[in-house]
Order: C-alpha cells, then structure tokens, then sequence
C-alpha cells in the first residue's frame, strides 16, 4: 500500500472515532441532563428534564423553591390524579401537540391543579391566611380528558398566570378555570374545544388578556364575572352548544375582532349589573341570537356585522339603558341582483329590540332585509336619539318612539333587481 493511502486511511480512523466519541459523550449528557454541571452563568439554575423522571408529578415536585422549568417530552402520558403546582416562577413546556396528557379520571378529578401550598407561611411563620403563587406557565402541549372528568386546569390565587399555546378539550367540566388569579392572567394562541362546561371561566380576575383563541363545541365559550377590564380581541368561536360570552358583574372591559359563529344560544350577553363594556368590530354570524343587554350600562355597540340571525340581533332590556349603537350592520346574505347567498329556507336575520329601556343613541347603522322587523319597540321605551339610520326592505317600529328624536332616516325598498337579471331568472 502506498505511503498516501496508509495516511488516509488512519486519518478516517481517527476522524471516526472522535465523531464517535463526542455522539457518545453528548447522548450521555442528554440522558443525564439532571446531574450537576459547572454553570459558567452565575445563578443560573439547569432545566429538569421529565423523561427522566419516573412521572410528571415527580419532575414538577422536583423544582426548587425558587421556581424553575419542566420540559415534557413527546408522548401520550396518562394520569389519573391531578398535577399538582404549587410553586411561582414555573414554566412546563411540553414539545407541541406531541406531548398529550391525558386525564382517564372518571370520578370529578381535575387534570391540572395549580394553587399555593396548603401550609404557606407568612414571613413571621404564622399562617398565611390570603397565599398567593407567582407567574406560573403552561405551553405547548396537549391536554384531555373525558365526559367524566373534571376541569383541565383549575387555577387559584395564581397571579400572572400565563397559558399559551395549549390544546384543552373533551373534559367533562370547563377547559380552563381561572379562580380568583385576578393580576394579569392571560391565554393566547390556545385550542380549547368539546368541553362539557365552559371552555374559558374567569371569576373575580381583572387586567384579564385572551387573544388569539380557538373555541369550538363546548357548553359556553368564554364566561367572566366579577371582574374588570377584560381584553377579549382576535378569537374564533363556533358551534357552542349554548352561549359564546358570558359577562357578568364586570365593568371597563372591551370585545373586538372576534368571529362569533353558530351558537346555539347568545353571541354575548352582558348581564348582573356590568357597565362601561365596548363591543366592537366583531361578526355575530348565524347564532341563535346576537348581543343581548340584559343588565348593562354605559356601554357602547359599534361596527359590529350581525348576519344570519335566527332571533334579536341586538336586544337592550328593560335593566339596560345609557347605551350607543352606532354604525352596524344588520343583513341577510343579500349579494346583489335581487340574490341571497343562502337557501330560502336560510334566511334568519334579526334586528334591534329596544325592550323598555331608556336613553340609548341608536345612529348610523344599516338594517337591510332583516325580519320581522329592522326596529322593534317594546313599550315604554323612552329618550332614544334615532338618527342617520338606513333601513332597506324593512318594516320598523322606530316612528312609535316616545319622548325621543328621530331624524335623518331613510326607509327605502329593496333595490330592483336588473333587467338581464330577470332575463336570467326566465331561463
């Protein structure tokens, strides 16, 4: 063998058996990711790997007081109790929908369980009697359950909880149950869908961020009460087996840019005593009816598409009052050339009931071909401004106002349909 060739090959040799060497060296870290390194990073605290834990729970329970992060490994995991946190400064992250814990519980248990310690102690050691935990995290995985189970996560008293990027469904109560984590929850860019209650439920939270949400075909989609200053904007909700949004006893709040689709019930109802609430911007498509005011105050309804509704596109009750409606549109799926986009037999579109209630703004909307009526007035129902309103192919209430101002209305009829239109008809 020439000189040149010897060389090569040992130089192969050697090549491989580094590459070799350092495979073997970095699978030994990985496979050992929990043992003690030598931090160049002062402070710094290494990540607990649960694989290699012989359970989820055990890795959880493995972060130190000063909080720290779980990485969950793809997989389907089964659990029958709940996963428990009760630590601040938390974050478990699991490796997208590849990671899927499943609760098989059938007696009421809950998925995940995040609280403070039962024993939490004041500084002085006595008794903390108000605990609270701290910025507590979930990402990036799959949760489930089943009709027997109870919430996929309930969290109390957690302040700045934060969940992201997690697929909730098919739990026998709500997905997400927020309890009194009242500083700064927010849920964004979630799945949250088939769950026999609620999918979102928020009681007594405020500073509340949900954005960027999938609801599907739970019970309700969203419910907060006694709250304040929820921020609901860009999420997607379709066939809910009763309500889209539920508000109750809350104030200072906005719902905007939001698709509100095939509820079998309400799109949104603002109910027990709420006030100062926007609700702008968002499609109110083919529900059972639109937004209903049954308790609210000061609130503004604006730039809102209600379409295909079955019954009350907007309704503002007898306890309501002190209420702007201005510029939305009411329709049918009218396309032009005497057209509908829909079949005859789908042709619900609903209009505005004022239902006694007093000193509302009602100005420049546009209600075409909506039924029975573009404006139904329940008596008494006083001190409305009616103004700057077009109303096409309608009937109306709005002349039987009393003690208001009505102006600069136009009622027209449906616009004709155009001769090669007819033509096209014929044939």
């Amino acid at each position: 063998m020439k000189r040149s060739q010897i060389a090569f090959a040992f130089s192969f040799f050697f090549v491989t058996l580094l590459i070799n060497f350092n495979l073997s060296f970095i699978a030994a870290g990985q496979e050992n990711s929990n043992s003690p390194i030598k931090s160049k990073l002062a402070g710094s605290r290494p990540v607990i790997h649960a694989i290699n834990y012989a359970s989820i729970q055990e890795a959880i329970d493995a972060i130190p007081a000063e909080g720290g992060v779980v990485q969950l490994p793809p997989g389907k995991f089964e659990i029958e109790e709940p996963l428990v946190i009760t630590k601040g400064d938390v974050l478990l992250i699991g490796s997208g929908s590849a990671t899927h814990i499943h609760n098989k519980n059938e007696a009421g248990n809950d998925a995940i369980a995040i609280h403070p310690p039962q024993d939490a102690k004041l500084p002085n050691g006595k008794k903390d009697p108000k605990p609270r935990i701290w910025r507590v995290q979930l990402q990036n995985f799959r949760l489930t359950g089943n009709e027997k189970s109870g919430r996929g996560i309930n969290a109390k008293w957690v302040q700045e909880i934060y969940i992201h990027g997690v697929t909730c469904s098919y739990h026998g109560n709500d997905g997400i149950f927020l309890d009194f984590c009242f500083e700064d929850p927010r849920v964004s860019d979630c799945l949250i869908t088939y769950n026999k209650a609620t999918g979102l439920n928020t009681i007594g939270c405020h500073d509340i961020v949900v954005s960027a949400n999938h609801f599907e075909e739970n019970l309700d989609a969203l419910r907060c009460a006694d709250g304040f200053n929820l921020c609901m904007s860009g999420n997607n909700l379709d066939d809910h087996l009763r309500d889209g949004v539920i508000i109750e006893n809350t104030y200072g709040s906005i719902v905007c840019a939001n698709m509100i689709e095939e509820c079998k019930g309400r799109a949104v109802v603002l109910d027990k005593e709420c006030y100062g609430i926007t609700l702008s911007a968002n499609v109110i498509a083919h529900n059972g009816s639109g937004i209903i005011l049954d308790d609210a105050h000061g609130c503004a309804v604006s730039a809102n598409t209600f379409t295909l509704l079955a019954a009350d596109a907007l309704k503002i009750g007898p306890k309501s009052g002190r209420i702007t409606v201005t510029g939305n549109n009411f329709s049918n799926s009218y396309i032009g050339n005497g057209k509908v986009k829909r079949r005859t037999n789908d042709l619900k579109a609903a209009g505005l009931i004022l239902d006694k209630t007093r000193g509302v703004t009602v100005s420049g909307n546009l209600f075409s071909s909506v039924r029975p009526k573009a404006v139904e007035v329940i008596e008494p129902t006083t001190h409305v401004i009616f103004g700057n309103n077009l109303l096409i192919d309608v009937e109306s209430d709005h002349e039987k106002l009393k003690e208001s101002i009505i102006k600069n209305t136009l009622v027209a009829p449906a616009e004709p349909v155009k001769e090669e239109q007819k033509q096209a008809k014929v044939k």
